[in-house]
This record gives C-alpha cells, structure tokens and sequence, in this order.
C-alpha cells in the first residue's frame, strides 16, 4: 500500500524533497539539481532519491515556478486582449505611481500585451449590473479568427462591470472557444479576480492568460511522467495563498499558483510559530538564486489581497514575501571600484567556481568555501564534492582587482550580501511599523542558516531558529497546508447604509458555494471549513484594509457596527500609526475562504541527549579575519539537550549551519537548533 507522503520545492539550483512515513512516522529529506530545461525530469530524479517507485506515494504536493519564471523572463505565450470599446485602452492607461511620484529615474512597467494587440468589443454592461448596449459578438468572432491567423496562443477578455455581471465575458468566451476548440486558453476577468478595480482585473486576466497555457503544460506532462510511474493519487499544487489545490483545479485558474514557489516556507513559519510558541517570526529563505523574507504575525502568515510583479498588478489572496537576488550562487563583481553581490546568479549551471562545471566568477557560495564554512566533501547531502582551489581562485582574481588578500576579500563578499539581506528584512518590516527585535528569525533554505546569525546580529534580534530539514523546509511546510479556496464579491455600502442581514446572507451564500467546491478537492464535508472577512475604508479612501469576520452570521448581530469600526480602527493605526474611530466608513468587498483539510503529519520529536558530549572535529573557520578554532558536527548527532558554545559549524544534508564567536546554541525537543547570545558571566 501507498504509504509516503511528499512535497517538493523546486528552486533555481536545488529541486528539495520530503517524506513521511506514514507507518514509521519519520520524516526524510533529499535534493536533486533542478533541471531549467525541462524542470519534470528534476521533480522525478529527486522522487526516485526517496521513494522506490511513485506508486508508493499516498499524497505529493509541490511548488511549481513555471509560470513565475514565464513571467519573470517574459517567454509567454503571446495574448489577445479583448476590452470594452471606448475604455479597451484601461490596460495601457494604467495607474499613477503614487509611491514613486517625485522619482525621476521611474518608468512605466512594460505591459505584457503591446497595444496593438488590444481590441475594443461593443456592448456595454452598467455599474448596477444591467446591459445596456448588447454584446457585438461579430466583434468577437473576427477577434478569434485574428487570433488563429496570427498564431497566437491565449485571449484574456476584460469587460466593464463584469464583476457585477458577467454575462458578456461568458458569451465571448463561448464565441471563442467555438472557433479556436475547447482547449484554448481564454482568461475572463471576472473568473481571474471577481473585484471593481478594472485596471487591476484586467491585468490579473493578462497575467493569467500569458502564463496560464506554460502551467498547464508543465502539470499535464508531470502528471503523465507520474501515472506511468505508478502513482493511483492527485497531484496537488501550492497556490500563492498558502493553500492547495489539485493539478485540476490548477489548471483552471493557473493565476493561483504564480507565486506557489516560495510560499511553502511561509507556511512552514506558520506551523513552527505553532509548535515552538513563538508567535511573531521573520522567516527567511536564502536558496541558490534568491532571498526570500515572510512574516508570521500572531501565529499567522501575512497574507495579502493584492500582489504586484514588476510593477504590473495582480489580484489574489497571497503571502507577502519580499524578495531579492542573493544566493549562494550569487555572483561578486567590481562596479565603478565597488563590490557587487547579485542579484546576477551563476544558477545551476554552470553554478559556483566550486562546482566545477566550468563556473570561474566568484560567488557567496565560494566565499564560504574560501572561508571553512563548508565541508566541501558532503555538499547537498554527498551528492556533489567542491573544489575549494577552483573557489579560492575565483576569490583571489576579485581580490586582485580590489588590492586585498583572499580572506578579506571572501568575507567582503559574505559582508555585501548579508547587507543586502538585511536591508530586505527591513523592508517587509520596518518600513510597515513592524520591530525586528520583537520576533525571532528563522533561518532556512541551503544557505539561510549560514548567513542568519550574521543578519540577527545586524538587525539586533536576539533568537536565530534553524528548524530540521532547513534546505528542504519549504517542502515540509507544504506538508502542512491544507486545500484552500478564495471567493470575494463586491459590496459597496456606506455604514449608515449597511443592512447586516442581508450582508450576512451574502457571506452565508458564498460559504455555501465554497464548501460545496471542495468536493471537487476530494474534501469529506466533515473536513470543510470556512473563514470570512470584509475589505472597509474610511468613507473617500481609495485603499482598503481586509477585516476578519469572526463567521458569517456576525453581521446580522445587533453590535456588528461598533465592534467592526473598532475593529478597522485598530489594524489602521497598527498599519499606518492613526486611527479615525467614529468616522464615516464603507464596506467595499466581502471575502470567504473555504478550507479543506487533508491532515498533516505532527512534529517528530527527537530524541533526549543521554549525554552532554557528542562526537565532533576541530578545525580552522575564518570570523572577523583570524581563523579560530571551531567545533564541526553531523547534525544528526545532536539531541535535545544538547548544548555547546560557537564558533561552531553544524553540517548536514540539506543546509551548513555557521555559529559565530560570542552565541551559544542549544537543541530543542523538535530537533531545531535555538541560537542566542552567549550571557557575560
């Protein structure tokens, strides 16, 4: 019988996997190099790593980057957009930057549709939902036919209104699919974001129709590759959200899962906030090409409404990550007598100096090398040896055009990108009110933990968290998600206006739907469950901030005014340091999300140290330019209990853990290793 459950995190070097046993309740991890050219063949190679066939597999869920990397590197299919005539050029038109007003150095983003490849359709839905010119749906069919000659490869369709009434998007789809076949990709704009802001929604149709047809590809050739295999079970997809969905369903909304990549390591955060009592942690990721930061809030991850992309708008529920280029494979350069790190990357190929795979520019990974950090024989998990001459090379031509030794030119390197970092954390942070101090940092990813204590000593932060597994911790996060769908519908009213009856009906019938969706999931309605909330602004705001509804029914309740508008009051002065209570505010969008839950296996726990010693090298590991004698240790040598003083390096499969001078470190009873500042005595 079937009896492992996997998830598996695809990054820019490394492709990580999990498994737990469901007999022998152990989890294992294992990575595989992430193959850009076809990126199936590295989601297989790394299952074979763990399991003996895919028919042993009860559950497998992953991260797919194929539709970020589509649009990061804009290699999309090429979209037809079809708006409303007289307002088709909403797209283009945009919106004012308003953060970035006085910046003479900003442009414009880049649309991912040339305005020539716009076309206006006549009709006319009003503001209240009613038609009020019909729908030219000869327009649409000489579109369609456009489409077939110019060989394009999706449509996105974006009325006015049609988040109120979506009867024309429908019709145009059915024009479309009529001649260009049922397999064709059409993206409705109400289906892609049901809300009011119309530039907004229409981009969220582009976006999803651009890289919609290259996510439905990938999933389709996976899920073949995996029932050849052997694997009898759905194949589940992370979304943007924190939740799941099957490949199915993915594949009819492929927006969802644009971000899905990351997301996993948020929601690990969010379960270890659980299991440790840590209830505000910054999370950060540090791979081979990108540094990722989250927080968890109160236990919970930061999940957002909207989300932009190189300027360009999308709207669905997502986890805020902040991200930037900084990576083990980072590249170090001179620019203008200065030390740049990234975000140019050396990828998976050719990689690090370090690698040997015909790679001669420095790199973060190199510098650690250079400095001992790294066991050079037991690199992701034994699978690969570096060549620390080739690392010290590299290093050393760098050096040489700055006029510095080696070692100070390595730890230049390590100094710039922890900087970097840094600053990144201070963005999603400070820049929102939020205290570093007051969270702990938890450290993941291949390079996270090798870099986090350096950035908690920047950044002031007394407790650095490195959980189990930290190279395949996103994987592991997505092992404790649950299916999860989001459905909004726009509700303007002003509070004097608010009947809460009828709007505890709105919610009511969308958790009605929402529940009843699941069953496509594969969800049992005992396991169905459903959470509400409410966009409100101050009555002439523009922005909106999303309120938690407690359930569906408390509209109706006689206090819902108060207690909302001091509700609102709260999470506006904790967002923007003010609060307005008893003025005028307005209801805009009500949301429900409906969950599924599937199960997640519980934390293991590790075993009770029966000693204080453990079996250890000594060796040389440079900190702050003098090489000192560090304690070198399998981490799967440590128990809980177990508790020693840095400089220390903790190596294991998946992640290379640096403890400098001055922290001592401890391990807890789940296995993470807990790394503080050693008291003065």
């Amino acid at each position: 019988m079937a009896k492992y459950r996997v998830s598996m995190d695809i990054g820019g070097t490394f492709t990580d996997v999990v498994t737990y046993d469901d007999d022998a309740g152990v989890f294992a991890a294992s990575k595989a190099s992430t193959t850009p050219d076809d990126l199936s063949e590295g989601v297989m190679a790394g299952l074979d790593s763990v399991v003996e066939s895919p028919g042993d597999i009860s559950f497998l869920v992953h991260g797919t980057t194929q539709g970020l990397n589509a649009f990061l590197e804009r290699r999309g299919v090429p979209v037809l957009l079809l708006g409303t005539a007289g307002a088709e050029d909403t797209y283009h038109i945009a919106r004012g930057p308003r953060k970035r007003l006085y910046d003479l150095h900003y442009r414009k983003p880049t649309p991912l549709v040339p305005r020539r490849d716009v076309v206006g359709i006549g009709g006319r839905i009003a503001a209240d939902g009613t038609e009020l010119v019909p729908l030219d749906e000869r327009a649409v069919r000489n579109a369609a036919i456009t489409v077939r000659e110019r060989g394009l490869g999706a449509i996105a369709i974006s009325f006015l209104f049609s988040f109120k009434n979506p009867a024309h998007e429908l019709r145009a789809r059915e024009i479309v699919l009529e001649e260009l076949g049922e397999d064709f990709t059409v993206s409705l704009s109400h289906e892609a974001a049901k809300e009011w802001r119309e530039y907004e929604r229409t981009s969220s149709a582009v976006v999803e129709s651009y890289t919609g047809p290259i996510v439905r590809r990938y999933l389709n050739d996976l899920e073949i590759r995996l029932r050849h295999g052997g694997m009898t079970v759905p194949l589940h997809v992370m979304q943007s959200s924190g939740g799941i969905l099957t490949a199915d369903s993915a594949r009819r909304r492929p927006l969802q899962t644009l971000l899905s990549g990351p997301v996993g390591g948020a929601m690990a955060c969010a379960e270890l906030s659980q299991v440790v009592n840590r209830p505000n942690l910054i999370g950060v990721d540090m791979g081979g090409t990108s540094f990722d930061v989250s927080l968890i809030v109160d236990g919970e991850p930061d999940v957002s409404a909207e989300a932009q992309l190189e300027g360009l708008p999308m709207l669905m529920s997502v986890v805020n990550i902040h991200t930037v280029g900084a990576g083990g494979g980072s590249v170090a350069w001179m620019e203008a007598g200065g030390l740049r790190v990234g975000p140019r990357s050396a990828g998976a190929r050719p990689g690090p100096a370090a690698y040997g795979r015909g790679g001669i520019e420095p790199t973060v990974t190199d510098a650690n090398l250079v400095l001992g950090r790294i066991d050079p024989n037991g690199f992701a998990g034994g699978q690969m040896t570096l060549d620390t001459g080739a690392a010290a090379a590299a290093v050393a031509e760098l050096a040489g055009e700055f006029g510095l030794d080696v070692i100070a030119m390595a730890e230049g390197i390590c100094d710039v990108a922890n900087s970097k970092m840094a600053q990144a954390i201070r963005t999603i942070t400070v820049s929102r009110g939020i205290e570093p101090r007051e969270s702990s940092l938890v450290a993941f990813g291949g390079a996270g933990p090798m870099h986090a204590v350096f950035l908690a000593q920047e950044l002031g932060i007394a407790e650095t968290i490195v959980p189990r597994f930290p190279g395949a911790f996103s994987a592991w996060g997505m092992l404790q998600t649950q299916i999860r769908k989001d459905f909004t519908e726009p509700y303007f009213y002003l509070d004097a206006d608010l009947d809460g009856r009828d709007m505890s009906a709105m919610l009511r019938g969308l958790e009605k739907h929402g529940l009843a969706t699941l069953a496509d999931e594969g969800v049992q309605s005992q396991h169905r469950t459903a959470a509400h909330a409410v966009d409100i602004r101050y009555a002439a705001q523009e922005y909106t901030l999303t309120v938690p509804l407690t359930d569906a029914k408390e509209p109706s309740t006689p206090d819902f005014l108060a207690v909302i508008a001091e509700r609102f009051a709260e999470m506006h002065k904790s967002r923007y340091g003010h609060a307005n209570l008893g003025a005028p505010i307005e209801f805009v969008t009500l949301r429900s999300t409906a969950f599924g839950h599937l199960g997640r296996p519980e934390p293991q726990r590790w075993p009770r140290a029966e000693s204080p010693e453990f079996p250890h090298d000594v060796r040389q590991v440079v900190f702050g330019g003098a090489e000192r004698d560090a304690v070198v240790v399998r981490r799967d040598d440590l128990f809980s209990g177990h508790r020693f003083d840095g400089p220390a390096v903790i190596v294991e499969d998946t992640a290379t853990t640096v403890v400098p001078p001055g922290y001592e470190l401890s391990v807890d009873e789940i296995g993470s290793l807990i790394i503080r500042v050693k008291e003065q005595s």
